[in-house]
């Protein structure tokens, strides 16, 4: 089995801060996006719990599109949230992505390291990348 990593040269932090991790990492199918904050070119976009939440989980979509995964390979999904109250909200933005076919998933409050609201990682499987 081969291990496939995307984005090895790092993403760009707060403060433009170079990241020493891959943005997602591709094993026997599996795919595991690391987690993913409202940030663009390195810097938290501003904004409430529905836009931030919106921005996490397009950050991670966008890394499984490079490495060839669609909404239908995501199995799991782990969700950080700094504020209890955000759990409905965010529960929206995700029904409006997932549909009727949502992933597992695992929610939790956490103190994040950057100044947002919410961090999203997703892990996907596509038995048809097995071998590759």
């Amino acid at each position: 089995m081969s291990i496939k990593r995307y984005g090895i040269e790092g993403g760009t932090g707060t403060g433009g801060q170079h990241l020493p991790f891959s943005s997602a990492v591709e094993a026997g199918g599996w795919l595991y996006v690391s987690g993913q904050t409202p940030m663009l070119h390195g810097e938290v976009v501003e904004g409430g719990i529905v836009e931030q939440s919106r921005l996490a989980i397009q950050n991670c979509l966008n890394i499984m599109k490079q490495a060839g995964y669609g909404l239908e390979h995501v199995v799991h999904v782990k969700v950080f949230l700094t504020d209890a109250r955000y759990f409905q909200s965010f529960n929206k933005v995700f029904r409006e992505v997932f549909g009727e076919h949502p992933p597992a998933r695992v929610c939790c409050l956490a103190d994040l390291v950057v100044d947002c609201k919410v961090e999203v990682d997703v892990t996907c499987y596509n038995a048809a990348r097995v071998n590759g």
